[in-house]
């Protein structure tokens, strides 16, 4: 309740600033008819997609209620976290097996725990980056493949998102090598007095905008668009980017419903 108290009127203001709400929910009831329909594209009617969110509506006690009713054969838990963490993917797990009991459904579960590296999912990071550098100017370009930040003592404890996160940005540029590029992980979103992972997407931004280069900058862990990247990466860091004399700064689009994501 502190916590809600404190962040409240800075919540505002971010989203004043993207039209007064998230679209976070509209992607992703758009990611799961997507590939409900791919699902169905082979066994007719086979696969029916619910969304649930953790921390908004419908959240998970609603959503076992639908499923409940519908009364499938199996239940596939499909976490939107491509980078496992006990912060964001257990979290959102734990919270819908406990709704899950409360309501009694017995129904035999199973939940994947992360995709790092799946083709799919690199494939259509590295199109959108590749369309990304198809509009920079001409100069140096440091391409910014940005991770939301997670405290250094998870880490420590063993949590795998850092070393997942690393996973993905190698696909990615494997399949980008004929490129050439310039590049560096980040991390984006540091909060409290904790010491956070790094190095912080802001710092980096600045480093690489005072030596007059471009940034493309990568939303690497994020698949749909919300706060993070309508406001902090493409209102506050391109600010900052341009503050500090950026020649070129672009921010590449969040997964959404591309194609070789969805497949995956």
């Amino acid at each position: 309740k502190l916590i809600s108290h404190q962040r409240e009127p800075i919540a505002k203001k971010i989203y004043q600033q993207i039209g007064g709400s998230s679209p976070i929910l509209k992607n992703t009831i758009a990611q799961a008819k997507r590939l409900e329909k791919t699902l169905n594209e082979k066994t007719l009617n086979s696969f029916k997609v619910f969304s649930c969110m953790r921390y908004w509506n419908p959240r998970s006690e609603n959503v076992v209620a639908l499923v409940k009713k519908f009364q499938p054969a199996k239940i596939l838990l499909i976490p939107l976290y491509p980078q496992f963490s006990t912060t964001t993917t257990l979290s959102s797990i734990s919270d819908w097996t406990d709704c899950a009991e409360k309501q009694n459904l017995v129904i035999p579960t199973k939940a994947l725990c992360c995709y790092p590296d799946d083709p799919g999912l690199i494939l259509s990071m590295a199109q959108l980056i590749k369309k990304g550098l198809k509009q920079a100017k001409g100069g140096k370009i440091k391409l910014l493949l940005s991770a939301h930040g997670l405290p250094e003592n998870k880490i420590k404890k063993g949590d795998p998102y850092q070393w997942q996160v690393e996973q993905t940005v190698e696909g990615i540029m494997t399949k980008l090598k004929n490129e050439n590029l310039d590049f560096i992980i980040s991390y984006q979103s540091r909060v409290g007095p904790l010491k956070w992972i790094g190095p912080s997407t802001d710092e980096v931004i600045i480093k690489y905008s005072k030596e007059k280069k471009g940034i493309v900058i990568v939303p690497v862990a994020f698949v749909s668009e919300h706060s993070e990247t309508l406001v902090e990466l493409d209102i506050e860091y391109k600010k900052l980017a341009e503050k500090n004399g950026c020649s070129f700064y672009k921010r590449v689009p969040a997964l959404g419903i591309e194609e070789y994501f969805i497949k995956g």
